[in-house]
């Protein structure tokens, strides 16, 4: 188990199985709202659904509506548990405000692993799974 500290965009608890990109993700056009598959032609992720998962990437990319579409993804009950950034982008962070997504940033993601059981909590992200070192 690893703890890391990290800063609260949008306070919360949550846990689920992280699914990581290295790559930024657009959510306008980029993840469908109504099936939560990430869509975006040759990202790493593509046909990835986003659901109840730890949704860890770098940053966000694109268009203000990205915000909208995480509302949208919380709305269809289709949204990431939560959202793990290096660095918050202001589209990915008003989304998860608006749509109640506990979301950190400040995370040296690299530690972080597809299928590692992670835990957000406040100011702490906390990786079942990640090894040691």
């Amino acid at each position: 188990m690893i703890r890391v500290l990290a800063r609260v965009v949008k306070a919360g608890h949550a846990e689920g199985e992280a699914l990581v990109s290295l790559q930024p993700i657009s959510f306008f056009g980029g993840v469908d709202p109504d099936t939560g598959l990430v869509v975006d032609p040759g990202h790493p992720l593509e046909g990835q659904c986003v659901a109840g998962r730890v949704l860890v990437f770098p940053t966000g990319k694109g268009s203000t509506v990205g915000s909208y579409v995480l509302y949208r993804l919380a709305r269809n009950s289709l949204a990431p548990a939560a959202i793990v950034n290096a660095e918050a982008d202001p589209v990915i962070a008003v989304g998860a405000v608006i749509a109640e997504i506990p979301m950190v940033d400040q995370v040296e993601i690299s530690r972080i692993r597809n299928g590692d059981r992670v835990e957000v909590r406040e100011g702490e992200v906390v990786i079942h799974g990640g090894e040691e070192g």
